[in-house]
Parts: structure tokens; sequence; C-alpha cells
């Protein structure tokens, strides 16, 4: 059983394996009193003017308590974070960590913003940890460039992917949680669906072109199609003419 986990870990594409490693060793570190989440949580003042620049960070990589909870969104940081590394952006390593920084500061700038609204202002002030808005951004994307797959939930009904996330959304309402963490995930994910793929099928343009520096960052690997092996074959027959 041991061996079988680690050979799952171990072919984790690294931005997957990263993540989910860095959000379960902070969240069970906070489990036993290692570290503080007054520590992680995202402040802007702190941020600001005390210059706690890493709260940017790993306000993205605590999941709070360790219950079910965290085992239902740990089950959806490896499924779909993989899914979209191997298969969408496949050879593409520097892009898929760019969605993935685009997403995180989509998603601190709407709280930023919206906690400056009048009315919500306050939902948005209660939002101080991101990491569950950004794994639903990421199960958002997928449910955008696969809707046509079939899937059942709690084998109660079945749908196609494309709805996944207003499934997990009424899931969330039903249970009792707030779901202004699973809308920002959508609001990030529908931003960055829509520019890298709707906007540039409309206009040619493509606005989320990674730069070069953090290409440089990663070795890109190149994607091989399998073809035959090599074949052989004789030289064509040589017709003789006879003499009459």
């Amino acid at each position: 059983m041991a061996q079988a986990v680690e050979e799952w870990y171990k072919q984790m594409p690294i931005i997957t394996r990263t993540y989910l490693t860095a959000a379960i060793v902070t969240t069970i570190g906070c489990s036993l009193e290692i570290i503080s989440p007054y520590d992680l949580y995202l402040n802007p003042v702190l941020v600001v003017k005390h210059y706690q620049i890493w709260r940017v960070v790993t306000n993205f990589l605590y999941f709070r308590k360790m219950d079910l909870d965290f085992l239902f969104h740990m089950f959806f940081l490896a499924r779909y974070c993989k899914l979209l590394e191997e298969n969408s952006f496949r050879g593409r390593t520097a892009d898929f960590f760019y969605m993935i920084l685009f997403g995180a500061s989509v998603l601190t700038g709407t709280v930023l913003i919206g906690g400056m609204i009048p009315y919500v202002s306050e939902s948005f002030a209660r939002i101080i940890f991101l990491s569950n808005s950004l794994t639903f951004m990421m199960v958002y994307v997928w449910s955008k460039q696969n809707p046509y797959i079939h899937m059942s939930f709690l084998g109660l009904f079945t749908f196609t992917a494309g709805y996944l996330p207003w499934v997990l959304l009424g899931f969330s309402v039903l249970v009792g949680a707030s779901p202004w963490v699973d809308l920002l995930g959508m609001i990030a994910g529908h931003a960055y669906y829509f520019l890298e793929d709707v906007y540039p099928r409309m206009t040619g343009r493509r606005p989320l072109r990674t730069p070069a520096f953090i290409k440089s960052l990663f070795a890109e690997e190149p994607v091989v199609a399998a073809r035959p092996a090599e074949v052989r074959f004789a030289p064509p027959p040589v017709d003789f003419v006879q003499p009459n």
C-alpha cells in the first residue's frame, strides 16, 4: 500500500506535486500548532505596511482544519490539477504555472476590491484564505475544456462535466457553506478561460502569453507523438524487356 502511494506521488507532474505537498505540509503544521494560521492569512495592511509579503502566497496553502472538507479539497486538487497539467498543459509547465499565477492574482484582487464595496464588503472581509477558491478555479477551467465528459455525483445523478462547478456550488449551499468561496473560483476560472480560449478565437490575439522570464524557469518537455517503428521496404521490381 505504501509503495503504491509513493509511486502515485512520484508520477505526479511537478506543479501538482509541489502544490499538493505544500498544502498538506502547511495544513498539518497548523493542526499540530507548529505553524500559526495567524502568520499565513491574507492581510493587506500587514503586507503593505509591515512587508509581510509571504501572506500573498501562504493564504493559498492553508486549507483550514483537517476534516472531511480538507480531504474533499485535497482530492479535487490532486485530481483536477493533475488532469490539467498532464493533458491541457502537457509539455507546457510554464503556461500552467502562469495560469495558477493569473488565478491567484485575480482572486487576490477581487477580494481586495470587494472589501471596499458597500453591502458586500463584510462578506469579502471574512475571506482570508483563498486556497479553496484556487482549487475551485482549476475545477472550473477543467470543466470548460472538457464539457462533454459524463460524471456522477455521489451516485445520485449523472451530468456532463460542463455543469460540475454548478453542482459543487449547489452542494456547498446545501451543506450550509458560504457560496462566496466557490463563486470567487468560478470568476477567476472564467476570466482565464475567456482570455485564453474564447477571446483568441474571436480576435486572433492572445493576451495571456506566458512571459519569457517564467518560461526560462522551466525546462519544457517536448510532446512526442508515437509513430510506427521504422520499416524498410525492398526496392520495386525492375521490368525487363525481352528482345524480339
